[in-house]
């Protein structure tokens, strides 16, 4: 995959972060393998990478600091590919070479420093702005929303968060870049109702999941690249366990939760 000088992409691109939670790797493989996910398969293979956080709230509050998944067979982390850098954080203080160097406790917020309007379209209860906890992801955006069409219960979750995101990039007139955040929620549990007649959770469900995501991403990417020239980051903040060595779920270090897809491209 090429290595992205985000200094090149800050200020010229649009900014489209797509968040599939909970998504496993083995099952995102798997999908793009068979043919199962087109749309994603246009724009790269997945890498296999290694989770920050093993739930969705340790994930994202490194992704937002700028640690994302880090591919699988790099152990020295000096060498991993770093899209934005806080000098704040150690590592030399110096910015590595491609990597942005963003002001702020977020990269969200740098990048509203640098004139771009952010955008978080909520998914999970992390994000749906009902509770304290609720709050403290979407607070780092300057527009946030939430409502229970968006959540993990509803089967049609991904069709109401894309079209409403795209029309919302549809009102949007100003010239300004945008920053988009999407916490797509389809592939967390419950998600037996992908399968028909099924009653439980399972990994062929979560894989009828994701293709099901995926026939919605397209018309989101369109919409992007109507308005303009977009730099996509696309990962998994988790895997997720249906049963393996008597695990289930998240939230514990099982090698099928800290194993994730992760990619970007440009549109």
């Amino acid at each position: 995959m090429q290595k992205m000088d985000m200094n090149q992409i800050v200020g010229k691109c649009h900014i489209l972060f797509v968040c599939l939670d909970c998504l496993r790797y083995d099952v995102a493989f798997e999908e793009q393998q068979s043919g199962g996910t087109p749309v994603l398969n246009r724009y790269g293979d997945w890498r296999k990478c290694q989770a920050p956080g093993n739930f969705t709230y340790p994930s994202h509050q490194a992704m937002f600091a700028g640690f994302f998944p880090i591919d699988e067979d790099i152990l020295d982390m000096k060498k991993r590919e770093i899209l934005f850098f806080s000098a704040d954080i150690g590592m030399g203080r110096k910015a590595p070479e491609g990597a942005f160097d963003f002001k702020g406790a977020t990269w969200i917020e740098g990048l509203a420093m640098e004139g771009y309007d952010t955008y978080c379209i909520g998914g999970v209860s992390f994000f749906d702005n009902r509770t304290d906890v609720g709050k403290v992801m979407p607070s780092y955006f300057q527009h946030s929303y939430w409502n229970p069409s968006f959540g993990c219960k509803v089967k049609e979750s991904a069709v109401h968060q894309i079209d409403f995101a795209v029309r919302k990039l549809e009102q949007i007139t100003e010239e300004k870049k945008i920053l988009m955040y999407l916490n797509i929620s389809a592939l967390h549990y419950p998600n037996y109702f992908y399968i028909e007649g099924a009653k439980k959770d399972s990994r062929k469900a979560h894989a009828a999941a994701l293709r099901y995501v995926d026939q919605q991403l397209e018309k989101l990417f369109a919409a992007f690249q109507k308005k303009g020239e977009t730099f996509v980051i696309c990962c998994s903040d988790h895997g997720t366990c249906y049963g393996e060595d008597g695990v289930w779920y998240h939230g514990v270090n099982h090698p099928i939760v800290t194993t994730v897809p992760y990619k970007h491209f440009l549109l």
